[in-house]
């Protein structure tokens, strides 16, 4: 009953003071869902051109770019048209940061990625982008059986969000019944306390960083403590890879299904899995292609990088720009009912792969596993140069002998190549990202991309 009057009563009421409408288009949400992908793929068309005929006479950046291409969205038939226009990259927000404000634009919100891979990108959001990102993440949280009110936690690192808890959030969190545990410092001592506030919460579901839950879940199944009879329902996992170990482990201590995620902070909530174990995009007001390292769009069914064009970021327009994740799409539909597209996998960014001087390019996982069933060895983190020349850092007790690693040092080394550089440093620890995320590999290196339109 309190869940009900949290998501009847106080969520709506907060959001409408806001000035958001993310209950009327969450239930809109919830109706859409089950159209076919005909309908779905007719509305997607009809708020696609009716976004870019805004942009185009509001935004300076688009009404220049439009121009100079003859790009008029009063004749677009097709999604495939939005072709024509080249992409939008980080350094191109940089650049026209104020360009790519509408005219008509209402309050803007100030918002940044981490950059944990490079320089922070900052952008803006409207109450429309922020009020999409909302229903899409609550019409995908009912999936599972559970809903805003009930009790829930979060293990998470943002310094946006956890500098953020002033005390009006604080009282918000508690009468929603949302407990925020801080991703950033997860000594042994502070992932002792963290089970025990779970254990005396018993939240209904928890939502976090995939490598911070795992980790915490790893700690747990080590101090013996019994988790599975919580109460947990469901654990969400966003903002990262999620790896095959990692959800193993999460679902046997919690005695729990993990739902993946998969959005960003820039692009906005894209996709999430159902509990038929499909990842489903956000159709409704999310446009994604995937594209090869050239820029051209990749056969149904193939790996690609995430192309979004955001409908809902009218004063704020995100129009075909490149995220550097690496997803691949499904070519069934679920089994679930729903009309939303299937995606097959998301690898993560481009930034997770390792590319060999011969001209290869490994996901993480190809050497994750070499490392991590290595006896001995704590904590790992693959850091690759501009100039392709890899370090792997260990954590690793005394159980990883000399000749043990030299065994690891070949055993890599006959992946990547003779031509590739790779050393192996011990270290203490290894720190998290500022996010508070934990990244196996970092890659510095090109991934080839062409260069994009500038001017504007």
């Amino acid at each position: 009953m309190y869940a009900r009057f949290c998501g009847n009563v106080i969520f709506p009421l907060q959001e409408k003071v806001k000035g958001h409408r993310s209950v009327s288009l969450r239930k809109e949400l919830e109706r859409t869902q089950w159209l076919g992908i005909r309908e779905l793929e007719r509305l997607q068309l009809l708020r696609l051109k009716k976004f870019l005929l805004a942009a185009g006479a509001y935004v300076p950046y688009y009404r220049a770019l439009f121009s100079r291409h003859h790009f008029d969205p009063e004749n677009l038939s097709s999604p495939d048209e939005l072709e024509r226009l080249p992409f939008l990259t980080k350094d191109l927000i940089r650049e026209n940061l104020e360009g790519l404000k509408s005219e008509r634009a209402g309050r803007l919100v100030r918002s940044n990625t981490g950059g944990s891979s490079g320089e922070p990108l900052v952008f803006y959001m409207g109450r429309d982008r922020v009020t999409h990102d909302v229903a899409a993440k609550w019409r995908a949280t009912r999936w599972w059986g559970v809903d805003i009110g009930d009790p829930e936690i979060v293990l998470w690192g943002s310094p946006i969000e956890l500098g953020a808890q002033d005390r009006l959030r604080a009282w918000r969190d508690r009468l929603l019944r949302s407990r925020l545990l801080p991703a950033f410092e997860m000594s042994e001592a502070r992932m002792d306390e963290y089970l025990r506030i779970i254990r005396d919460s018993r939240p209904r579901m928890m939502f976090g960083y995939a490598s911070a839950i795992a980790r915490l879940a790893r700690h747990a199944r080590a101090a013996g403590a019994a988790l599975t009879s919580v109460g947990v329902r469901v654990v969400f996992t966003t903002g990262e890879t999620l790896y095959p170990d990692q959800r193993q482990i999460i679902e046997e201590v919690f005695g729990a299904p993990v739902a993946n995620g998969y959005g960003s902070r820039d692009a906005g909530f894209i996709a999430h899995e159902c509990a038929s174990g499909s990842l489903h995009q956000s159709f409704e007001h999310i446009l994604v292609e995937l594209v090869d390292e050239s820029g051209t769009r990749v056969p149904e069914g193939s790996m690609g990088e995430v192309v979004v064009t955001h409908l809902a970021t009218a004063d704020f327009p995100l129009i075909r720009y490149r995220t550097g994740d690496i997803a691949a799409r499904g070519t069934q539909q679920c089994s679930c009912g729903r009309g939303l597209p299937v995606w097959r996998s998301v690898y993560g960014r481009s930034t997770d792969f390792i590319h060999t001087r011969s001209g290869n390019a490994m996901h993480a996982l190809a050497m994750i596993y070499d490392v991590r069933d290595r006896p001995g060895v704590r904590a790992f983190k693959f850091i690759q140069a501009e100039d392709l020349a890899i370090e792997l850092q260990l954590v690793a007790g005394a159980e990883l002998t000399e000749s043990g690693e030299r065994e690891l040092l070949a055993a890599l080394a006959r992946r990547l190549g003779a031509d590739t550089p790779l050393t192996i440093t011990r270290v203490e620890r290894i720190l998290p990202e500022k996010s508070g995320k934990h990244r196996y590999v970092v890659s510095r290196a090109s991934a080839g991309r062409p260069s994009s339109d500038s001017r504007a």
